[in-house]
């Protein structure tokens, strides 16, 4: 039978020039077979060229700008890495501006490896779970997140992973939680203690 959990979810994959191309690509497929129509949100219209192997990889469509979206038109966000892409897209006031409504709507998100950068531009990351690449620690512990080293981590709403090799894990938890929809934000609930537990607050 065929998986229809995301069927009339409708997914914003924000990205732009440097994406890491698995990162992408493999998240969109998975939310695509899950029953989801996803769409591809960047900085211009046309298409962006990912990052691959230390080199420039294949480019993606462009569905919209986002200038020419808006967030509560979708139900779940999903922000894949790339060095060059995050940097890019965190320095873009109305990618951020786009982010930071979609953030306060409380639906759910996922961002993996550099991802993660875009996110602290909202500033609303204090008190979070998270993970990311291993770099980006320090960036988001100042920003007054709790990072854990996990292939996944879920935490009221936000699916966050490291990298590549983390895909697998990420998807599945991806899709379960944007399954589920809104959840309520760190602040309405009770800090757990830090577990060894892929899913650390629900």
């Amino acid at each position: 039978m065929e998986n229809q959990e995301l069927k009339f979810k409708k997914i914003a994959i924000i990205a732009t020039d440097g994406f890491e191309e698995s990162e992408l690509l493999e998240p969109r497929k998975a939310l695509e077979e899950a029953g989801a129509r996803v769409e591809i949100l960047s900085l211009k219209k046309g298409a962006i060229r990912s990052w691959k192997d230390k080199d420039w990889g294949d480019e993606v469509a462009v569905d919209r700008a986002i200038t020419q979206s808006a967030p509560a038109d979708y139900d779940a966000l999903m922000l894949p890495g790339g060095v060059i892409n995050a940097d890019i897209i965190r320095a873009d006031g109305a990618a951020v501006h786009w982010v930071t409504e979609f953030v306060k709507s409380g639906k759910p998100l996922a961002a993996i490896c550099h991802g993660a950068w875009v996110l602290i531009e909202t500033g609303d990351v204090k008190d979070r779970i998270m993970t990311s690449w291993p770099s980006l620690k320090t960036d988001l512990e100042n920003a007054g997140v709790q990072w854990v080293d996990q292939e996944v981590v879920t935490d009221c709403g936000w699916v966050t992973s490291r990298k590549p090799d983390d895909l697998p894990a990420f998807n599945k938890k991806m899709i379960e939680e944007f399954k589920e929809g809104k959840h309520p934000h760190p602040t309405e609930r009770t800090k757990p203690r830090p577990t060894d537990s892929l899913s650390l607050r629900h």
